[in-house]
């Protein structure tokens, strides 16, 4: 591949990514570039956290730059509309006039759809923590880049307790599964032309078990997705022996099919 030049938005607040730190977890900007490196060690990055002031006119300003914008996950829920939120939701609208390629990952895919017009909800039929299972490529996702080379129905590494309920206009439905109808969709916006996912391809499955160990008093506490501890790792056990049944590659197509694309466009 040539030399890309790619601009990782971080959409964590820096207290979050702290809290990752001190817990022994990777940023998802560190995962992001943990993933891509095993496709293409020819990348210039560039990192914005847009919740924080650090560099963001001077990132703005040099937009055009990129072959592409990778956006990942985060703790937050946009329909909360804090002023942290906005911004990454200003910026996102920024990117549309400005980068040809985006790859909007799970909460990116959130703040892609709601700049272009749609919507966000909390999801009505559960929350994936730490895997999605049975996701099922739709007939238009078979033809599509992303997913060259894809089983057509696949369990992935995911946590999210929102979904899309609405999308953009003009917006491709790639992929799909029971707990959220929207898993993978492509749209066009300004000059942008948007793959976003709500799983992560980019993520370990030891590193969400990790972050599930790390969120575990919220989890059962707070979200009320366990019952208690013993409930938890049950959960964990059964995301380990998938864990073993998974290659890293196959995980992780989404990200080297991306790279593909923008490497010849």
């Amino acid at each position: 591949m040539k030399n890309l030049n790619l601009l990782i938005v971080e959409g964590n607040l820096i207290s979050e990514n702290k809290n990752f730190k001190d817990a022994g977890i990777q940023t998802h900007t560190e995962s992001l570039k943990e993933s891509i490196a095993n496709y293409n060690n020819n990348v210039n990055y560039e990192i914005l956290n847009p919740s924080s002031e650090d560099n963001f006119n001077n990132i703005i300003d040099k937009l055009e730059s990129f072959d592409g914008l990778v956006w990942g996950g985060s703790s937050l829920n946009i329909y909360n509309d804090t002023p942290e939120i906005k911004r990454q939701i200003y910026f996102m609208k920024e990117c549309f006039n400005k980068v040809k390629n985006i790859f909007a990952i799970c909460w990116g895919m959130q703040v892609a759809v709601t700049a272009a017009g749609g919507t966000v909800k909390k999801s009505e039929n559960g929350a994936h923590i730490g895997i999605a299972r049975d996701i099922k490529i739709s007939v238009a996702g078979l033809k599509h880049p992303i997913y060259k080379d894809k089983k057509k129905l696949f369990n992935t590494p995911a946590f999210n307790f929102d979904e899309v309920e609405t999308i953009p206009s003009g917006s491709i439905l790639l992929a799909s599964n029971l707990v959220n109808k929207v898993q993978g969709i492509q749209f066009e916006k300004g000059i942008s032309k948007i793959w976003g996912i709500q799983y992560h391809p980019e993520i370990t499955y030891d590193k969400m078990i990790s972050l599930i160990n790390f969120r575990k008093d919220r989890l059962i506490n707070f979200r009320k997705a366990f019952k208690n501890e013993t409930d938890i790792d049950d959960h964990i056990k059964n995301i380990e022996e998938e864990n073993q049944r998974t290659n890293k590659h196959s995980r992780m197509q989404e990200v080297k099919n991306w790279l593909e694309f923008i490497n010849e466009n």
